[in-house]
């Protein structure tokens, strides 16, 4: 029933890492980025270094578990050398002995996960499955390298409606299973897409989707007990992708449209991981019970949860300022002076506002 969209499983972790082994898009990701000089010189040499560089690496790996603590000490590795420091606090506020569907606010298209997992990690709790957009699985391997990392597939582009709807109702029907049955914690972004504007919010039709697999019978009360939602909100200090997402949102507001370059989301997941973010916070939220009266409801309550507990940074309040014409002597001005270096005014303005509204989102709370 879920074979297409779920995670791997460890009986196939062999034969899925012979076959990324033996993917040349793989190689030549990873040839690129260890090794720009000699993979644009002799590109087929790194490749072919990097081929047997994975072949060493994959003897170790027999389970999922294995790989992903594997991943864990390259996180540690990846946040001591990209941020000014990494926190976390909520723990205490839901009960950790029951799996969660954790969501929370989307900034970065592999770090917001890859942080809570990390916080999870460090807590003795066990990591969450995923979820994933095929949007980003234009290469199969992609799929496969998220997969045999506890990904599961959402699906976007489905032909048409009624496909759309039984994407959605096998989606919803996954996640319950992984929460209620299987007692796995799963994490999924609050809304398609990153908040490029700074602007959390949870869509309300993803809430709706989660309640499709709900009987008619059952109390929303009882089904949100069921899968235990528990928000979570992700603060950066800097976005590594700020100057990117101001250039889309200015094209966007003057043209109504921003077409994305080829290789532009794989450029986006790099820039994010290895780009200095200054201070990262992470703040687990307390999980949402109760009766509401629909998914809006229930999209609200994340909201304020999640904007009540963002954590502003000096980057939010010189913006802010900033954008209402208001001395300030904060030497984060200059930073964000810095960043801004060559952008237009229109662009400037979208940055400084995609840092700005955090402030003005917890002003209207």
């Amino acid at each position: 029933m879920f074979d297409d969209i779920r995670p791997y499983r460890d009986d196939e972790v062999a034969a899925v890492i012979e076959k990324l082994i033996n993917q040349q898009g793989l190689q030549a990701s990873i040839a690129s980025l260890k090794m720009p000089g000699l993979y644009q010189a002799l590109p087929s040499i790194a490749r072919l270094i990097v081929k047997w560089s994975l072949k060493l690496q994959a003897k170790k790996f027999h389970s999922i578990d294995e790989i992903q603590i594997e991943v864990a000490k390259y996180l540690h590795h990846l946040i001591k050398k990209s941020t000014a420091g990494f926190s976390f606090s909520g723990v205490d506020k839901f009960d950790n002995t029951k799996p969660a569907l954790f969501i929370s606010n989307h900034r970065d298209i592999v770090l917001d996960v890859a942080l809570v997992n990390l916080a999870l990690y460090k807590s003795g709790m066990s990591t969450v499955e995923a979820a994933v957009g095929d949007n980003l699985l234009h290469q199969p391997w992609v799929a496969d390298l998220m997969r045999i990392n506890k990904s599961f597939i959402v699906k976007r582009n489905a032909e048409n409606k009624r496909a759309m709807l039984n994407a959605s109702k096998q989606l919803s029907a996954y996640i319950h299973d992984t929460v209620a049955n299987r007692q796995q914690n799963i994490w999924i972004a609050q809304r398609e897409g990153r908040a490029k504007d700074g602007i959390d919010k949870t869509n309300s039709a993803l809430i709706s989707m989660l309640l499709l697999n709900k009987n008619k019978q059952t109390p929303i009360a009882e089904y949100l007990k069921e899968i235990n939602i528990v928000p979570v909100s992700i603060s950066y200090e800097f976005d590594p992708c700020d100057r990117d997402k101001a250039i889309e949102l200015a094209e966007r507001d003057a043209t109504g449209s921003y077409q994305k370059q080829e290789g532009e989301d794989l450029q986006s997941i790099t820039q994010g991981l290895i780009g200095q973010k200054g201070q990262v916070h992470i703040e687990f939220c307390q999980p949402i019970q109760g009766e509401y009266a629909d998914s809006k409801a229930i999209a609200a309550a994340i909201d304020k949860e999640i904007i009540s507990n963002y954590k502003l940074y000096d980057s939010n309040l010189v913006a802010h300022a900033k954008l209402n014409q208001c001395e300030t002597d904060s030497p984060t001005l200059g930073l964000l002076n810095k960043r801004m270096d060559n952008l237009t005014p229109e662009q400037r303005t979208w940055l400084l506002t995609m840092y700005a509204n955090p402030v003005i989102a917890k002003k209207t709370l």
